[in-house]
């Protein structure tokens, strides 16, 4: 399998949760640590050897695009507007059908990961209408366990997905890598225009076509709520202190 260089973001939400702190600045520009989520996320994915980005952007996307103009980056990001960014996120994923071809990682872009976490599920093996998601067995030392989106597994598959199942073994973490079939599933899920991620894995895992991907010791965040963003402070040193966000994308 070739690998896999190529990554979608989605930052369309508009961060109604955190916009206590956040004021009138998109979500993924808060900063942790100083550094702006989205950051963060793009950092980290092209040091698990992403090469490509796409970026969904909705709610004051002008703003995002202008951060990333004058910060110096020089990757290639293609940039995505959803017009519908109020419904569900499913509907963010939708607007990459017809871009991508290929099995792509996806990611949320107010989720902190380890670089070495994302490489190792870019090495996994995929077919083209799987879905890899990165889940946490850790479930008793996450943070707002409430919050948290749950998964039930049956050996190596995922069965079921949300944030209300009663019976799960693990945490959807947010990197999901994608075949592009997914765009068929959550084009199947949409009711009234909107469908969430959850509702294409579910009709993925009716198929036996979503797979969990164990990332063990390793550690992920995400920041959603002024609480989980001072959380996501207290714990930055101890769990992500090797990520890259002192230094800046490399030269292309």
């Amino acid at each position: 399998m070739a690998a896999i260089k190529q990554c979608l973001i989605l930052a369309a939400g508009n961060g109604r949760r955190i916009a206590t702190v956040s004021g009138n600045d998109p979500k993924p520009l808060v900063p942790v640590r100083g550094t702006p989520l989205l950051e963060h996320a793009l950092l980290s994915a092209q040091q698990a050897g992403i090469e490509k980005f796409f970026v969904v952007v909705g709610y004051r996307g002008d703003a995002i695009r202008r951060w990333f103009d004058s910060s110096g980056f020089e990757v290639p990001v293609t940039w995505i507007e959803n017009v519908h960014y109020q419904r569900d996120n499913g509907v963010s994923v939708l607007q990459a059908k017809g871009l991508l071809h290929d099995p792509f990682l996806l990611l949320m872009s107010d989720h902190l990961f380890e670089s070495q976490t994302a490489e190792r599920l870019l090495h996994r093996s995929i077919s083209h209408d799987e879905v890899i998601l990165a889940v946490d067995r850790k479930i008793h030392t996450v943070f707002d366990l409430e919050d948290a989106t749950k998964v039930r597994l049956d050996g190596e598959h995922i069965v079921d997905i949300g944030k209300a199942i009663a019976s799960y073994d693990a945490l959807d973490t947010g990197m999901f890598l994608c075949g592009p079939a997914i765009f068929e599933k959550l084009e199947s899920a949409k009711v009234n225009g909107s469908c969430s991620l959850s509702d294409g894995m579910r009709k993925l895992a009716r198929q036996r076509r979503f797979r969990a991907f164990d990332i063990g010791t390793a550690h992920w965040q995400d920041v959603d709520t002024p609480e989980t963003l001072a959380y996501a402070e207290s714990i930055f040193d101890k769990y992500f202190r090797n990520n890259p966000v002192s230094g800046r994308f490399a030269r292309v």
